[in-house]
């Protein structure tokens, strides 16, 4: 097996996900968009990279040529790094230098890396420290609601903690919903009205962009998966 996957959802207020596992050598994923940003630490041998990984607004094809573990901290959507807002991430990462031991830095300070069993632990230190803070302009505009701000303020700060625009994140999750229903079996036109699109070719054009496959594709891969 080329490689092997364990996730698991959080009650921390700022995680969505954590993830570990282990890749063989040439592994070459296709990492569909995705609207939120993580922490990733990768283990090839005895080195050790840490970056945190922007929002993407595209797929993202990865190579990696050796074998390796990894564990990522995939964050909620209204969490972020003050000193380094998701903005300056978007479609892109930045690299965190590696301190003494098993430790990085991080905003000036040394961080033990953590673990997949004490995530939660790590990410709470990191908000009692403000190096990982909250936007609540984030979800109450996702959910309609209008903040006691400016429209202006409103999208600066949206911006800053996401790196998107509440447009481009509607359109991501929905192309991750219908990639979801074609990979269960449903078929593409009751795709295109389930998941809200104009029609075929819109949903081609979404898929192709923000999943890296046609429709046709994702249907054919989840019949023989």
């Amino acid at each position: 097996m080329n490689a092997m996957f364990e996730g698991r959802p959080s009650d921390s207020p700022y995680i969505e996900m954590i993830w570990r596992g282990y890749a063989g050598r040439n592994y070459a994923p296709v990492c569909p968009a995705d609207v939120r940003w993580n922490l990733l630490f990768i283990r090839q041998g005895n080195r050790v990279r840490v970056s945190a990984e922007g929002a993407t607004t595209q797929y993202v094809p990865k190579f990696q040529a050796e074998e390796h573990e990894f564990l990522v901290i995939k964050f909620k959507l209204g969490a972020f790094m003050p000193h380094l807002p998701a903005d300056r991430l978007l479609n892109g990462d930045a690299i965190l230098p590696l301190a003494a031991g098993r430790s990085f830095w991080l905003q000036g300070a040394a961080w033990q890396f953590p673990r997949f069993d004490n995530a939660e632990t790590f990410v709470a230190r990191l908000a009692r420290e403000g190096v990982i803070a909250w936007e609540p302009v984030v979800n109450a505009t996702l959910h309609g609601q209008s903040p006691a701000v400016s429209s202006r303020t409103v999208r600066r700060r949206f911006r800053l903690a996401t790196g998107l625009t509440p447009t481009t994140i509607v359109q991501i999750e929905r192309a991750q919903q219908a990639a979801a229903l074609l990979e269960q079996g449903v078929p593409i036109l009751d795709v295109v009205y389930q998941a809200g699109y104009a029609d075929q070719p819109h949903l081609t054009r979404s898929l192709r962009r923000f999943i890296g496959q046609t429709p046709a594709q994702i249907l054919q891969s989840g019949q023989t998966g």
